[in-house]
C-alpha cells in the first residue's frame, strides 16, 4: 500500500525576515485519489497567518497539488500544497523481521518494535476559522493571558 505525504509550504515572517518553511501535515495511507481529495479539503479550508489583512484569496490546482496566494494590503503571500509519495523514512518503525518473531505459544509477549522511539511529528501551523473572505472569525489576540 501507497503511503502518501500532505506537504505544506508557506511564507512565515515579514519583511526582511520573510522565508518558507515546510510541513508535512499529514501522511495518507492508500490511492493517490482520495490523498489528492484530502489534500483540496485542507488546502480550501487553511486559513495562513499572514497577510493579517488579506484583500484577495486565490486556490490554483497544480500538477499533484494546490497553490494559494493571498494578496495583502502591502504583500502576497504564497502557500503551496503538495501530494508526495512516501519513499523512505529514517524514522517509521520497520516491521519485525521473520527470524525475530515470537511463536504464539511462546509465554512472553515480545512488543513488535524495540527501538527508540518515535519522535512526535512536527504539528501544521495552527489554523484558524475563516469567513467568506479568508478574514479570521477569531482575532488572534482574544484570549491571550499574556496581554494586559
Amino acid at each position: 500500500m501507497e503511503t502518501w505525504g500532505l506537504v505544506l509550504e508557506t511564507t512565515v515572517g515579514a519583511g526582511e525576515r520573510k522565508h518558507i518553511e515546510a510541513f508535512v501535515m499529514a501522511q495518507v495511507e492508500g490511492d493517490k485519489k482520495a490523498a489528492l481529495a484530502e489534500l483540496e479539503r485542507r488546502a480550501r479550508a487553511y486559513c495562513p497567518e499572514h497577510p493579517r489583512s488579506p484583500k484577495r484569496r486565490r486556490l490554483f490546482r497544480h500538477g499533484d497539488g494546490f497553490l494559494l496566494v493571498v494578496n495583502g494590503a502591502w504583500q502576497s503571500y504564497v502557500t503551496r500544497f503538495t501530494l508526495a509519495e512516501l519513499i523512505e523514512d529514517s524514522d517509521r518503525p520497520q516491521p519485525p523481521e521473520a527470524e525475530d518473531r515470537v511463536s504464539p505459544d511462546a509465554e512472553e509477549a515480545v512488543p513488535p518494535f524495540a527501538g527508540e522511539p518515535a519522535t512526535p511529528p512536527v504539528p501544521p501551523p495552527p489554523t484558524m476559522e475563516c469567513d467568506d473572505d479568508g478574514i479570521p472569525v477569531k482575532p488572534a489576540w482574544l484570549g491571550r493571558a499574556d496581554l494586559p
